[in-house]
C-alpha cells in the first residue's frame, strides 16, 4: 500500500514539473509565433511599398511611426508592439484579427463579465487548462494594455 502512495507522490511531482516545463515552452512558443506574425505585417508592408522589388526607385521612406510606451510583454519585430495601448478615441481596428474577436466576443457577453473558458467555447477553442493557457496569456495583455477590464476574480469585460 505504500508503494502505491510513494508512486502515486512521485508520478505526481514529475507531472507537474513536466507540465511546467511545457507552459514555458508555451509561452516562448507564443512569443516566437507573435514576431514572426509581425514580420509578416513587415515585410508585407515593404513589398506593397516597392512593388515586389520591382520599382526602380530603390529608396522607400519609412513612415514616421510615434514610440509606443515601453514594452512589457511579447513583442513583435523591433520591439513592435503587436497589442499597442489603448488610448482614447482608438478603435478595436488596430488589433491583430485574433485579438479583435476576443475582445467583441468579450464585449458581446451578456452575463456580464467572462471567464477564459467562455472565450475559448466562443471561439471554438478547446477547453482544457493547458489549451486555455494561451488565451489566459491573450486576455491578460488585452487586460494590461487598456482593451479590456479585469475582475479580481480573473474575469474579463469590456471596458
Amino acid at each position: 500500500m505504500v508503494d502505491v502512495l510513494t508512486w502515486t507522490v512521485e508520478r505526481r511531482v514529475l507531472l507537474a514539473d513536466r507540465a511546467e516545463r511545457l507552459r514555458k515552452e508555451l509561452a516562448e512558443i507564443d512569443v516566437e509565433v507573435a514576431r514572426l506574425e509581425a514580420a509578416e505585417v513587415v515585410f508585407g508592408q515593404y513589398a506593397e511599398a516597392t512593388d515586389g522589388g520591382r520599382r526602380d526607385d530603390p529608396v522607400v521612406e519609412p513612415d514616421p511611426v510615434e514610440p509606443d510606451p515601453p514594452a512589457t510583454q511579447a513583442s513583435g519585430a523591433g520591439g513592435m508592439l503587436l497589442v499597442p495601448h489603448r488610448v482614447e478615441g482608438m478603435s478595436e481596428e488596430v488589433l491583430p484579427a485574433d485579438y479583435q474577436r476576443i475582445v467583441q466576443v468579450v464585449a458581446g457577453a451578456s452575463d456580464g463579465p467572462v471567464k477564459t473558458r467562455e472565450v475559448c467555447e466562443k471561439l471554438g477553442l478547446g477547453v482544457l487548462p493547458a489549451q486555455t493557457e494561451a488565451m489566459r496569456g491573450k486576455l491578460r495583455r488585452l487586460a494590461d494594455r487598456g482593451w479590456l477590464h479585469r475582475t479580481p476574480s480573473g474575469r474579463y469585460g469590456p471596458r
